[in-house]
Formats: C-alpha cells, sequence, structure tokens
C-alpha cells in the first residue's frame, strides 16, 4: 500500500476524496484502521480503499501513513504503532499542540515526522494546510507529501513556531465564517428573506469577496474601501460593526485559539 490512515474521521476522508479524485493514488492502494466499524464501512464505501481494525496492519502495510485521530489519542495510538513503524517509513500528522519533539519521544527511534495542520474546507477541495518537518525527511519525501495534500486545497510550508497561529488562522477559522454567514443570514430573514436564499446571498458573497482578496493582491483594507462610498450604506454598517467591537472580537478570540493550541 502506498497510503495509510489511522482513524477515517471528516478529515481523512477529505483527504482521501481530494487524493482518488485527483488520481494521485487509486483507491486500490490506501488502507485506513478505525476502531469503529461504522468509521470503516464508511470510507470502504464511499471511496473503496481498504479497511481494517489492525492499526498495526496499517503502518506494516502503507509506505506513508496518515495519523488522523484526535489530538487526546495520539500518544496511546503511537504507543501501540511504534514497536511496527519503519525507519523509512513517513508519518503525517494532522493533530494541533503536537510538537515534532513531541513525536519524536513518544516515538522513541528515529522516524520521518511531517507534522501539518488542514483545515474543513478540504472537505470541498479548498483546504488550506500548513507544513513542517523534521529534518530526517528529505526535500524529496516533503515535496511528495506537498503533492498529496495540494490534492484538496492549497498547502505552505512554514516555521514551526507558527503552526500554533495557523491554527487560529485557517484551521478553527472556518467555525468563525461560518457563525458570520449564519449571522448574516438571520439579519436576512428577520427583514423577510427566505432562509435558503439568505444562506445563498450570505455565503456566496463571502466566498467571493475571500476569491476577490487571494486573486486581486489588494489589501483587505483597500477592498473594503472600494465598497464604502461617502455617506453610504456600507459605511454605516462598518461603523457599527466598529462600535460592537467586531475586529477586536475577532482577535481576541483567534488569540485564545493559539494560546489553547500551544498548550494541548
Amino acid at each position: 500500500m502506498k497510503l495509510g490512515f489511522i482513524g477515517t474521521g471528516n478529515m481523512a476522508g477529505a483527504i482521501m476524496g481530494g487524493i482518488i479524485g485527483q488520481g494521485i493514488i487509486p483507491a486500490s492502494e490506501i488502507i485506513g484502521s478505525d476502531v469503529f466499524a461504522a468509521g470503516r464501512e464508511k470510507v470502504k464505501e464511499q471511496y473503496g480503499i481498504h479497511v481494517t481494525a489492525d492499526n498495526k496492519e496499517v503502518v506494516e502495510k502503507a509506505d506513508k501513513f496518515i495519523l488522523s485521530v484526535k489530538p487526546q489519542f495520539y500518544a496511546s495510538v503511537i504507543e501501540e504503532i511504534k514497536d511496527v513503524v519503519r525507519e523509512d517509513q513517513i508519518i503525517i500528522t494532522i493533530a494541533p499542540g503536537k510538537t515534532l519533539e513531541w513525536l519524536e519521544e513518544k516515538f522513541g527511534k528515529p522516524v520521518k515526522i511531517v507534522r501539518t495542520m488542514p483545515n474543513t474546507p478540504a472537505m470541498v477541495g479548498e483546504g488550506m494546510t500548513a507544513v513542517c518537518a523534521n529534518e530526517k525527511v528529505t526535500e524529496e519525501e516533503l515535496d511528495e507529501v506537498l503533492t498529496l495534500l495540494g490534492a484538496f486545497g492549497k498547502t505552505e510550508v512554514v516555521s514551526e513556531h507558527l503552526i500554533d497561529v495557523v491554527v487560529s488562522t485557517s484551521g478553527s477559522s472556518p467555525a468563525y465564517v461560518f457563525m458570520m454567514i449564519e449571522a448574516m443570514a438571520d439579519a436576512a430573514v428577520a427583514d423577510g428573506m427566505a432562509r435558503p436564499q439568505a444562506y445563498k446571498f450570505a455565503a456566496q458573497a463571502v466566498l467571493g469577496s475571500a476569491k476577490m482578496v487571494l486573486e486581486t493582491g489588494k489589501h483587505p483594507g483597500e477592498l473594503k474601501d472600494m465598497v464604502c462610498s461617502p455617506g453610504g450604506t456600507t459605511i454605516e454598517a462598518v461603523r457599527v460593526l466598529e462600535a460592537k467591537g467586531f475586529r477586536s472580537a475577532l482577535i481576541e478570540a483567534m488569540k485564545a485559539c493559539a494560546e489553547v493550541s500551544r498548550n494541548m
């Protein structure tokens, strides 16, 4: 097998879907394990991969494997598999708070580790994934991992000390954006718009605005000013957002998120 997954939840499924859909690795060369039979059977049916209840089997059969369990289970899973991990394997992690140093200590022997932080928009092929690796991973091996991760969105290599910032900036931020879309839709419903239509207008506005930032190269403040006509509706809305602490609330929320990530 070329690729294994220990844990077959939503994020693992998003990664599988992107990799298989882009033709990078066929389903026949992917194996996944999960303690829950329902989780295993779901990805088997959806993607056609091999599945097992045995985490060690994944490690023994795969060239690379992704630790896609929740952070609180990392220590116990690593304890279970470390004796069958080979020094030539690439281990890809997606857990906040679990540093390269911590991971190396838990494996207790020289291993190749690529630490990543993806986000849930990977489920629709628009993920943003930060990547860093330990010194045992070669440049060629890192490129291979970036190709895998690029199957479901964009990737960026960062210094490890920035991973906790990434958690707050892209890892957790879809939740903030979903809350904003929901609030925008609620306001539209309060003014008489049907809810499905309100979600569509609000979500498309967010999608289009994000695309403008990425594709125009203009500063977000400049793009904001382009919408704010003198004495107009938008600048009045901006005034109210500033009065209610919109930007400050986001900054404080992200700082709190990063701090929790550092201490996980």
